[in-house]
C-alpha cells in the first residue's frame, strides 16, 4: 500500500487566511487608536476644567476670610462710616465681589442648598432643626456656602437639615390629622 502524498496547501488559501488575520489585527489597532484618542481628549478636557481645583479651594478660603471680616462689622458701624474706615469697608466689600467673580468666569459656581433636598453629595448636614413645617430632609440653613467646579464638588456647603415635617411639611401624625375610620 502507498502512502498518500503529505497535502501541500493550497498557496492562495494561506494567503487569503493571512490576508484575513492582518485585516482582523488592523481594524483592532484602529479601534484601540480611536479608543485612546477619545479617552486623552476626555482626560485633556478634565485637565483644563479642573486644573484650578486646588487653587480654587484655596481663594474659596480667602474669600471666606473677607466675608467673615464683613460680618464682624456690626451694620451700624458699616452705615455711619466715613473716611479711612468707610474706604476701608468699600475695598473688602469690592475685594470679595471680585474674587466672587473670577472664581464664577474660571467655572467655580455656588451650590444651591437654602430650600432644597439635602443632597449627601452636595451638602454637609451639621445639625438638625425641628421644624414641622418643612419637609423632613429640606435644607433650611446654610452655615458656610458650598461650591462647585463644573460637576465635580469642590466644597460641599454646610447646612442645617429640617427635622420632624412630613414628606410634604405636613406636621405630624396626630396634629390636625382627621381620622377617617371614625
Amino acid at each position: 500500500m502507498e502512502n498518500p502524498a503529505p497535502e501541500t496547501p493550497d498557496p492562495t488559501e494561506a494567503l487569503k487566511t493571512e490576508n484575513a488575520e492582518l485585516k482582523d489585527r488592523v481594524l483592532r489597532l484602529a479601534a484601540e487608536m480611536d479608543n485612546l484618542r477619545k479617552r486623552m481628549e476626555r482626560e485633556i478636557a478634565d485637565t483644563r476644567s479642573y486644573a484650578i481645583t486646588k487653587f480654587a479651594r484655596d481663594m474659596l478660603t480667602a474669600t471666606d476670610s473677607l466675608s467673615r471680616a464683613m460680618l464682624m462689622l456690626p451694620a451700624e458701624a458699616r452705615e455711619t462710616a466715613d473716611g479711612p474706615m468707610k474706604s476701608l469697608i468699600e475695598g473688602i466689600e469690592l475685594t470679595e465681589r471680585e474674587m466672587q467673580r473670577l472664581l464664577a468666569v474660571h467655572g467655580v459656581k455656588p451650590i444651591e442648598a437654602e430650600g432644597q433636598k439635602f443632597d449627601p453629595h452636595k451638602h454637609q448636614a451639621m445639625f438638625e432643626v425641628p421644624d414641622p413645617t418643612r419637609p423632613e430632609g429640606t435644607v433650611v440653613q446654610v452655615v458656610q456656602a458650598g461650591y462647585a467646579i463644573g460637576d465635580r464638588v469642590l466644597r460641599p456647603a454646610m447646612v442645617g437639615v429640617a427635622k420632624g415635617g412630613g414628606a410634604a411639611g405636613a406636621p405630624p401624625a396626630g396634629e390636625g390629622h382627621i381620622d377617617k375610620n371614625a
